[in-house]
């Protein structure tokens, strides 16, 4: 992969902010470090040049975060949240930084339609795998910077998962999560709507939780793996924000390598809440069946996906390559496919 056009289009999409239209993400970081990614670096530049028409500049900032307790979740403050992470990794390690500010944004999982923890992940895996240049660094900034300040909670959701009793496996708990009636409005409407649904209390607190790291991990990777098989049986009833419910757990797996093992656990908990939730407000109470065709192989599925360009498309494929190499099923590659018809 081609280091170098990856900074390039981190710089270009620096000058612009994380939300455009009043509230929609900005997918353009995430978007071109999967292209890169996946060896589609010629087609990065012109991806962006159509992208970028529609991002808005960076927002103002008001001051300086005095008090971030205080300051997570108002998106009026992103200006000053991006500033704030910025000043941060130019201080300390960018690594130092994640530890610090990962478990206090993980109780706010579904900030931005939980595209928060999906930049982040995407940031630090050019991280990990790329070296500490200053664009990769400058990204996490702005990936943090997004997700304090959209931060939100799942209805329900209690990070104290070692002390719940044993429940099933999270393909199981996937199964059972309840649906909303009230199908109006978008994500945060939704959300909202889940303290008052039957069996919602129990749903986000269902799964096995983890006793260790390797367990969090295990989870995470079952949990990503379901997901994606459930985009099949649910993606027609609403395309782009069903692939959420894989590409949050996606995410919070590819930065465990980059946390404190500590910390897994309560990631893998935080995780489950993202796709129960994106799964309870979102897919319907009965999936469909459909015929799932040999896709080809990982190369070429993401490719299809490149072609398509549809950053939602692009990224789900990137996540179910994950999932595939996982755990060498290909009936997850096919959800890629079946996004690109549907999207």
């Amino acid at each position: 992969m081609d280091h170098g056009i990856l900074d390039e289009a981190y710089r270009r999409l620096h000058r612009t902010g994380p939300e455009f239209e009043g509230w929609l993400s900005n997918h353009g970081p995430m978007a071109v470090e999967a292209l890169v990614r996946h060896g589609h670096d010629r087609s990065v530049h012109r991806w962006l040049d159509d992208y970028l028409r529609r991002l808005d500049e960076l927002p103002r900032g008001r001051g300086p975060i005095e008090d971030w307790r205080e300051a997570l979740g108002d998106p009026k403050r992103a200006g000053d949240w991006l500033a704030h992470f910025d000043r941060e990794l130019r201080e300390r390690p960018w690594r130092e930084v994640l530890g610090t500010w990962w478990p206090r944004l993980l109780p706010g999982i579904a900030a931005g339609a939980t595209h928060g923890v999906i930049r982040v992940g995407h940031a630090v895996r050019a991280l990990r795998e790329d070296g500490s240049g200053p664009d990769r660094v400058a990204e996490l900034g702005q990936a943090l910077g997004y997700w304090a300040a959209r931060w939100q909670p799942v209805p329900g959701l209690r990070l104290d998962a070692a002390s719940r009793p044993d429940g099933p496996d999270v393909a199981t708990a996937l199964a059972s999560v309840p649906r909303i009636d009230d199908r109006t409005g978008g994500i945060r409407q939704r959300l909202a709507r889940l303290s008052g649904v039957p069996g919602w209390d129990g749903a986000v607190a269902a799964p096995r939780p983890a006793r260790t790291p390797a367990d969090a991990e295990r989870g995470l990777a079952a949990l990503v793996h379901r997901a994606a098989l459930d985009y099949l049986r649910y993606g027609h009833e609403n395309p782009v924000m069903l692939v959420h419910a894989v590409t949050a757990p996606t995410a919070v797996l590819r930065t465990l390598p980059a946390l404190d093992p500590a910390l897994w656990a309560p990631s893998l908990t935080a995780a489950w809440s993202a796709t129960a939730a994106v799964t309870a407000v979102y897919a319907p109470p009965r999936g469909t069946a459909i015929p799932v065709v040999t896709p080809g192989t990982p190369a070429e599925v993401f490719a299809r996906a490149a072609r398509h360009g549809d950053a939602h498309v692009v990224k789900l494929a990137d996540a179910v390559l994950d999932a595939h190499a996982a755990t060498g099923d290909e009936r997850v590659l096919a959800a890629a496919g079946y996004a690109g018809q549907l999207i």
